[in-house]
């Protein structure tokens, strides 16, 4: 379920809180302006401390977190609107599901980066960062930003406790795995997933059993019941027995 692969765009570490401020304020109606400042407050201890360059690293946060949660100008309003909503009604143990969907949504490089991960925990129940690096830069080639990147969401994977550190340096091991019940939860993450997908387009297997979603186990669900909660999505008879979920345009 990889897209645009020459573009990486996540290029800082980000932690779940910050994501859930932005998201708080969204749920608030607070504007733009005042979720960054917000957000600006809060990373002010943690992040290039003493500076306030307008391209440091702090601005490059907010840059992420404003288009996962805040911007209202592109192809992801309707999934953000809903995310929102489900954020409202979720226990916030929960809301790291929605932050995952949006996050791969917007960034496929975050979904490339899961999708390389998952797959060498499911081979060898470790992960070790040459492995997956060297995943990355077969899709994306030979770049310092691509192994910078990659380097940064994995210890975001570290903060949001979905990745534990091994004993050896630079391995990492599955943390806690959570369980995605709800049938309208697992409808939104699979139009999340569409919008990483090549062509728009991915069976519904592959999804809710694909590798991107390692820190997650989902309830069985019908194409049907994910037509159902989402009137943005088709689906096609493919081969004889597998339906092709289709995002509209």
């Amino acid at each position: 379920m990889i897209q645009k692969r020459g573009q990486v765009g996540f290029s800082q570490r980000v932690k779940l809180e910050w994501l859930e401020l932005a998201a708080s304020h969204a749920m608030a109606g607070s504007n733009e302006g005042e979720t960054c400042d917000a957000l600006r407050e809060l990373l002010r201890n943690e992040v290039s401390v003493g500076s306030d360059a307008e391209r440091g690293n702090r601005e490059k946060i907010i840059t992420i977190v404003k288009r996962i949660w805040l911007s209202n100008e592109d192809s992801f309003q309707g999934l953000r609107q809903r995310g929102i909503g489900l954020l409202r009604r979720l226990p916030k143990e929960m809301h790291i599901v929605v932050h995952w969907g949006m996050a791969i949504a917007v960034y496929p490089f975050w979904n490339a980066v899961a999708d390389a991960v998952g797959r060498l925990l499911r081979l060898q129940g470790t992960v070790g960062a040459a492995q997956f690096q060297r995943r990355l830069k077969e899709q994306y080639g030979e770049r310092e930003t691509v192994a910078r990147s990659a380097r940064r969401i994995i210890r975001s994977f570290v903060d949001w406790a979905v990745l534990l550190e091994g004993e050896r340096k630079g391995t990492y091991q599955a943390s806690k795995i959570i369980r995605v019940e709800r049938a309208d939860i697992v409808a939104w993450l699979v139009e999340a997933s569409l919008h990483c997908a090549p062509d728009k387009r991915i069976s519904l297997g592959a999804i809710t059993n694909g590798p991107g979603f390692f820190p997650f186990v989902f309830a069985p669900i019908s194409c049907d019941q994910v037509l159902s909660f989402s009137g943005n999505i088709d689906a096609i008879r493919h081969g004889l027995d597998q339906d092709l979920l289709i995002l509209k345009e």
